[in-house]
């Protein structure tokens, strides 16, 4: 988090001076504490996100697949002459940290054709607008990558 600060620091200045430098030090050091103290943020998060950089980076990759995928689907259902026949389908994820279900109900929610009604700790509800889309959602590519988070 520090050297995200000081990067966003640089970065808005636009250029590099010694007291840039310094001030930047000085001000990262002092949004970090801001961060801990008041979001309750403690550095271990950084290590998490760090330990799983290639998990997260393979789940926003497949995350803009599955988006592409589905806006086709969605596109040619439109086109269609028949009804959709949603569904609606309740299952578990089985994860126990609330980021893994966070990302989760996010990710079938940005998906077209999908939502998420209802995300209670690994409980989810969601609405589907065909049935072929609700069939093996609880075991979803994202399901299992977010499996891969140490």
């Amino acid at each position: 988090m520090p050297l995200l600060y000081f990067f966003l620091w640089i970065v808005l200045n636009g250029r590099v001076t010694p007291e840039l430098i310094v001030f930047g030090i000085l001000i990262s050091g002092g949004a970090c504490a801001f961060t801990y103290r008041v979001f309750d943020y403690s550095p271990r998060n950084d290590l998490f996100f760090f330990r799983n950089f290639p998990v997260f980076l393979l789940y926003f990759l497949n995350l803009i697949l599955e988006i592409l995928k589905a806006a086709f689907l969605v596109m040619s259902l439109v086109f269609e002459a028949e009804d959709p026949e949603p569904v609606i389908v309740e299952f578990h994820s089985g994860f126990s940290r609330n980021l893994q279900n966070v990302l989760l109900a996010n990710s079938i929610t940005l998906t077209p054709g999908t939502i998420t009604i209802i995300q209670e700790g690994d409980h989810f509800v969601v609405h589907c607008l065909r049935r072929e889309y609700a069939e093996g959602i609880e075991n979803s590519s994202f399901v299992r990558i977010l499996r891969r988070l140490k």
